[in-house]
């Protein structure tokens, strides 16, 4: 795409200057004549608590399993704190120039075409939405899996821990997709908040399960499992060691990988005083420093009850099987969490399809027009959003059925979206915006930092594959 067109094409005819539009339609409409924007911190957290608190927590157990009571904490405050750290720097592209009154930018592709442009920009469109459509794939997964726990915890309870209860995944990933289907017609970021601050609740009930049921086995284990290094070789070969141990790495990023959606979150808060910079600057170090403790506490006590065997979900795994009934809420929460989800990662992608097909044929009805639903006069449908959405999350649920390997995929996910969205452009973008003399300290201390991160996703990348590819050969699709 060339870059005149995505430097252009984001709501092309609302760039209005405030003293066009006259003191009545001003007090309704933003500087840039768009509807006013209402957002406040607490919104920006829940969009972000949700998006970050997600099906990832529940693997951080297996996470520090692979790692050990030395690393795995470590390395989970690692990423809190660089994750925090390029935040804010992609929090101060928002606006090019001044903070409060300069140029928004509204989406994450429109900060990088202003700062960077050139082949950048299309690098950074493929990683976003690629990482975008993956997420959504890993999260029908997870919240597949999370039914197929409540049937099979209901089984177990009803026939005992020594039926195996097999059940086939593919009819609750179709139950999920039918759910998206339904959601994913609402319009846009604007109009989702109520279903985020949902999903936030619910991830915080799950955790919270989740957390309670660790400590109570933690006392009936009489103490503390586990070891300073991990899972030990003879448990595991040396080289399966090795590549659970960067896999891990890449559940951990996988787990606080929010950034490609940033500014996207960003654009929906209210406009100065405070800057949108300011205020989500303060929502991140809320959401960050609420979600690290969350995850220090579900990863450290998931491993502190079930030591080496702790299981690769949490919650579905089935370390835990009773009380049945509180496993059901949990993954229940969990499900309803997901589905929002989905919608805070999805919206982006739909927006900017919607937007590019509206400029390419602005005459369309199909595309540019809305038809009454004749049951419901206040609301109208746009035929291609319909079409189009409900198309993305067939093919999405389609992937699903055919690739359902939970941790494998959160991790391969976590590592292709960490290093580019969160850490790489972030950096990059704040060395142009302020300036920053190359070869200076502090141009040094960011590049170093970008190629750090640029290791750890390498590595996490290649211990997902390796455990992608050794499912393989005992999955058979659509069956198990």
């Amino acid at each position: 795409m060339a870059d005149n067109v995505v430097a252009t094409y984001y709501y092309p005819p609302m760039e209005v200057a405030a003293a066009e539009l006259g003191q009545t339609a001003g007090s309704k409409l933003d500087d840039d004549g768009r509807n006013k924007r209402t957002g406040t911190m607490w919104t920006a957290s829940s969009h972000i608590i949700t998006a970050v608190i997600g099906s990832g927590v529940l693997s951080l157990g297996w996470a520090i399993a692979q790692l050990g009571w030395v690393a795995g904490p470590a390395v989970m405050l690692l990423f809190s704190l660089v994750t925090y750290f390029t935040s804010s720097l992609l929090a101060d592209c928002y606006r090019s120039g001044d903070q409060s009154t300069g140029k928004r930018n509204y989406t994450y592709m429109d900060a990088v075409n202003a700062n960077l442009s050139g082949i950048k920009v299309q690098i950074c469109g493929v990683l976003q939405y690629a990482n975008i459509v993956g997420v959504s794939i890993g999260y029908t997964i997870a919240a597949s899996i999370s039914m197929l726990a409540i049937k099979r915890a209901n089984c177990f309870h009803g026939n005992g821990h020594a039926d195996p209860c097999k059940v086939s995944s593919v009819p609750y990933m179709i139950i999920f997709g039918v759910a998206q289907v339904f959601f994913s017609q609402i319009p846009d970021f604007d109009q989702i908040s109520w279903l985020s601050m949902l999903a936030a609740a619910m991830s915080f009930t799950y955790s919270s399960i989740g957390l309670g049921l660790g400590i109570v086995q933690v006392i009936a284990n009489g103490g503390v499992k586990g070891s300073l290094t991990g899972i030990s070789i003879g448990t595991v070969t040396p080289m399966q060691k090795v590549w659970r141990s960067t896999q891990a790495f890449g559940d951990i990023a996988f787990a606080y990988s929010y950034s490609l959606i940033l500014i996207e979150i960003q654009d929906t808060i209210r406009a100065p005083p405070p800057s949108e910079s300011t205020v989500m600057k303060r929502a991140t170090m809320v959401s960050v420093a609420v979600t690290t403790v969350f995850y220090m506490l579900c990863g450290c006590m998931g491993y502190a009850a079930f030591g080496d065997a702790a299981p690769g979900n949490l919650l579905t795994g089935f370390g835990f099987y009773e009380p049945f009934w509180l496993l059901d809420v949990a993954n229940a929460a969990i499900v309803v969490h997901l589905v929002g989800a989905y919608q805070v990662y999805c919206q982006p992608l739909f927006a900017f399809v919607e937007k590019w097909a509206a400029k390419r044929w602005p005459e369309s009805t199909f595309v540019t027009g809305e038809v009454e639903v004749p049951l419901f006069r206040t609301y109208k449908v746009n035929m291609f959003r319909a079409t189009w959405r409900t198309a993305f999350v067939v093919a999405t649920t389609v992937v699903s059925m055919m690739l359902p390997f939970f941790n494998d995929v959160v991790g391969f996910l976590g590592a292709l979206g960490f290093w580019p969205l969160t850490v790489y452009f972030p950096v990059e973008m704040y060395v142009v915006q302020k300036k920053v003399p190359k070869w200076s300290t502090q141009w040094v201390c960011l590049q170093m930092l970008s190629l750090g991160c640029l290791a750890i996703s390498l590595a996490a990348a290649a211990g997902s594959i390796a455990g992608i590819k050794s499912d393989l050969k005992v999955y058979h699709p659509f069956k198990t």
